[in-house]
């Protein structure tokens, strides 16, 4: 099998371009040093491939179901790798140490996680909510509440969840209908139901702390009313609350990661004579949401990684493929008895690989420098810096969730294609890979939900000054490649497209009306998504300038790959954008 990640091309992008050495000057880093970085990596790494990745077609071929006793049983090997992960204290890695954390960087962290989301996306996800749980808790709980729910979360002991759509709502969260009534105690009773609960319920965890969207009285309508409320499935005298799990949804990836539809006080586990499960509130009444963008927008990066993760396992498994694979002869060789080459050989399935690794390895590179944004925002030495750091990251959050979701899926398609028949079967993991993925593009709000986020606030906050902060840090990226003779060309290009999308974003706005702008959102965040990893493109050029080797000569042809394939696909995008077409709103719904 091969291996889903590369440690090469990680450690190149932490150390030989990103520096995260250098956040060990800071005070909250200051304990750390490579080594404890690499010791945390290497750890990560041989657990994912030891405890993670044998159990990645075990928990897809036989999926999480609900025993006679009401409780959710999953396969041995799903139980036991997340044991062992737990046992390491790995979801400790980003927290504070007063909390029983290592304060690593969060792109150690993240760098870490990524092992273990490339050799089983499904066991993952367990993790990956548990430590946004437990971080959005960290940031605004009381003190008694980081006691009593976050220790346990960072020790591994409870896990935790984002309980936010409802079957009638999904995604909009105005919509939602859960209550929350003053129990009179301090606490509230909470009542609903809770729709995509990624795991909502198994036996994984000695508790799980589910963070809950509910309407609690005087809101006023729409999501000012939305609180958000702490309701574990046990109290802490261990009396159980009232949640039930009504059922599974059956998904065609991610298969071992629990999906629930629950409901809250249903009176199937009352703990009490008020009705509905118990549930702390959390910071002020009435502002659960700006708090849950906490949790939210972690997961948003979360999911990009996700979905690099498992683009990347499918290139990595298509290149192995490739390399071994024998068919067919050079389209010059004219003589029949001539031995078949190996598949790597063919043109064809050389641009797709390479279209793999531009996608792959441009979206990993992106998501651990919004990693290290998180970091330094986190560390900055003062408001100002911490503003602007904070004020890119709303910029690239969306697309950050949103590129890597479409185009890692691409990849994953990609290799399906290079194996040929056998890509789409289940011998294979490559098909596998492919259904995991495709989740990644609804999970945490679908394309379109993203691209309003970025045209209709992020790019034009401030008076504009999130686009411009984000053009001005491509400039300076460009103004160094301008004095790189290997990189100059494809600074120049960068450069002229970036302008252009400046001048089409405020022509878009120019014709006062939002209905009009925003019709073509998702193209707009697909344009800027792909001038985005052109640049993630162009510093990892920069980083490789001057240095010799197959691993460097294959960055160099990833990079202009992205250039002369996929950066031009921008141009007919801006055109119909400047054109403000109106197709979309025009069409009417009898017409379908």
């Amino acid at each position: 099998m091969a291996t889903p990640m590369s440690r090469r091309d990680l450690e190149f992008l932490l150390y030989e371009w990103l520096d995260v050495e250098a956040l060990t000057s800071r005070d909250r880093f200051a304990a750390h040093s490579r080594d404890t970085f690499d010791a945390v990596l290497e750890l990560s790494a041989d657990l994912a491939m030891k405890c993670f990745a044998p159990a990645n077609k075990i928990g897809d071929a036989n999926e999480p179901y609900i025993g006679d006793d009401g409780k959710v049983v999953l396969p041995d090997e799903v139980v036991s790798g997340l044991a062992e992960f737990r046992k390491a204290g790995l979801i400790a890695a980003s927290f504070d140490e007063e909390l029983g954390g290592m304060q690593l960087p969060t792109v150690i962290r993240q760098a870490s996680a990524v092992w273990f989301q490339a050799a089983n996306a499904a066991m993952s996800s367990y993790n990956f909510l548990t430590v946004g749980n437990a971080n959005l808790l960290a940031e605004y709980a009381t003190p008694e509440q980081r006691d009593t729910w976050v220790r346990p979360l960072v020790e591994g002991r409870f896990s935790g969840t984002m309980c936010l759509s409802e079957p009638q709502a999904g995604s909009s969260l105005a919509d939602v209908t859960t209550k929350a009534e003053p129990a009179g105690d301090g606490t509230y009773r909470i009542t609903g139901t809770k729709m995509w609960i990624s795991a909502g319920d198994h036996e994984l965890t000695e508790n799980i702390v589910h963070l809950v969207l509910a309407k609690a009285p005087g809101g006023g309508p729409g999501v000012k009313g939305i609180s958000l409320f702490i309701v574990p499935k046990f109290l802490p005298d261990g009396t159980r609350n009232d949640i039930a799990l009504v059922g599974l949804n059956h998904k065609m990836g991610n298969r071992a990661t629990t999906n629930c539809l629950l409901n809250f006080g249903d009176g199937t586990f009352s703990p009490d004579s008020a009705p509905g499960a118990v549930g702390y509130l959390v910071g002020e009444e009435h502002r659960g949401l700006s708090y849950m963008f906490h949790m939210m927008n972690e997961a948003r990066i979360g999911v990009g990684f996700l979905a690099t993760a498992l683009g990347y396992a499918g290139y990595q498994a298509s290149l192995e493929y490739a390399k071994v694979r024998t068919q067919g002869r050079p389209v010059d060789q004219k003589d029949p008895s001539t031995k078949p080459v190996p598949i790597i050989e063919h043109a064809d399935v050389r641009r797709m690989l390479l279209a793999q690794k531009s996608y792959v390895e441009g979206a990993l590179a992106f998501e651990l420098y919004c990693s290290v944004l998180v970091d330094q925002a986190a560390t900055a030495a003062d408001a100002e810096e911490r503003a602007r750091i904070d004020l890119l990251l709303e910029v690239l959050t969306p697309i950050a969730k949103s590129w890597p979701s479409q185009w890692c899926l691409e990849a994953n398609s990609l290799a399906i294609q290079v194996l040929g028949g056998y890509g789409y079967t289940r011998e294979f993991d490559v098909e596998q890979y492919y259904r995991d993925n495709r989740l990644n593009p609804i999970h945490e709000g679908a394309h379109g939900i993203h691209g309003l986020d970025l045209l209709g606030r992020k790019v034009i906050m401030q008076g504009g000054a999130g686009l411009a902060l984000l053009a001005e840090t491509i400039g300076a990226t460009v103004g160094r490649a301008l004095e790189v003779p290997a990189a100059a060309g494809y600074a120049d290009a960068l450069q002229s497209i970036v302008d252009r999308l400046v001048k089409v974003t405020a022509h878009i706005w120019s014709s006062g009306d939002p209905k009009l702008a925003l019709a073509n959102a998702t193209l707009y965040l697909e344009a800027t998504g792909h001038i985005v990893i052109a640049w993630m493109w162009l510093e990892q050029l920069l980083a490789a300038d001057g240095r010799s080797g197959d691993f460097y000569d294959g960055k160099r042809a990833a990079a202009q790959y992205f250039f002369r394939y996929e950066l031009p696909k921008t141009g007919p995008q801006l055109d119909l954008l400047t054109a403000l077409d109106r197709t979309t709103l025009d069409v009417e719904p009898s017409w379908f």
